[in-house]
């Protein structure tokens, strides 16, 4: 969010690692009224839009189709979308395709910064530039990557970023989910912790960190929407 001179940002409460993410979630909800939510449908995702929606959350959750998304991905943000009526799901670049000629076939391969950044990046950057809502809600916790280890719950950059989920473990994400038989993608009990494209995306290995499966090998742990020069 972007302040006009004058304006200050709201002024986060003393919140613990213990404190509810539903306490966070109300909290920005009147703190930063219009606020928008990106989601993917992983496991994080599919529990903050069930939290959101529980605090009162009746906006926007946006989701990028890159063109190469598994076909579980596809349809894990269906179900979502018929159990929470109460949320417009908007699909960005919908029908894209490996063929549309948005990039080269192979430029996952030769170059994935520059895939995510004109399949991903690029839409959602472009709908929020657009829409200008005043923060984020996301998903992000601390014990998916090493990468995300110290996410606050409210997170200060070019938009304001709120975690709620910032201290769950997956095990309490995972106890979430099955007590409230959320529609988790079927891909994330094949070992797929943390799911993107199909050809940059694989299981997760026994001791490995949640996304080690996401560019394996490619010294690349982020599409670039929470981490490089064109984060948000």
């Amino acid at each position: 969010m972007t302040l006009t001179e004058g304006e200050r940002q709201p002024q986060v409460p003393a919140f613990t690692p213990d404190t509810d993410p539903g306490d966070v979630i109300r909290w920005a909800l009147a703190a930063y009224p219009g606020l928008t939510m990106p989601s993917a449908f992983n496991l994080n995702g599919v529990v903050l839009i069930d939290l959101a929606v529980r605090a009162g959350y009746a906006g926007e959750v946006v989701f990028v189709d890159t063109g190469y998304h598994f076909p579980e991905t596809l349809a894990t943000r269906d179900r979502l979308a018929a159990r929470y009526p109460e949320l417009s799901f908007v699909t960005l670049n919908a029908g894209a395709s490996p063929d549309d000629g948005q990039t080269a076939p192979d430029l996952y391969a030769a170059d994935p910064d520059a895939c995510c950044a004109a399949r991903k990046v690029g839409p959602l950057q472009r709908h929020l530039a657009a829409q200008q809502p005043p923060a984020l809600l996301n998903a992000r916790s601390r014990d998916q990557a090493r990468t995300r280890a110290d996410i606050p719950f409210v997170e200060e950059g070019a938009r304001v970023k709120v975690n709620p989920l910032a201290h769950w473990t997956r095990e309490r994400l995972e106890a979430y989910a099955r007590e409230h038989e959320l529609p988790v993608s079927p891909l994330y009990h094949d070992g797929f912790l943390s799911v993107g494209c199909w050809p940059c995306t694989r299981a997760v290995r026994p001791g490995e960190d949640a996304r080690a499966g996401r560019w394996a090998g490619r010294g690349k742990t982020e599409c670039g929407l929470w981490a490089g020069d064109g984060r948000l």
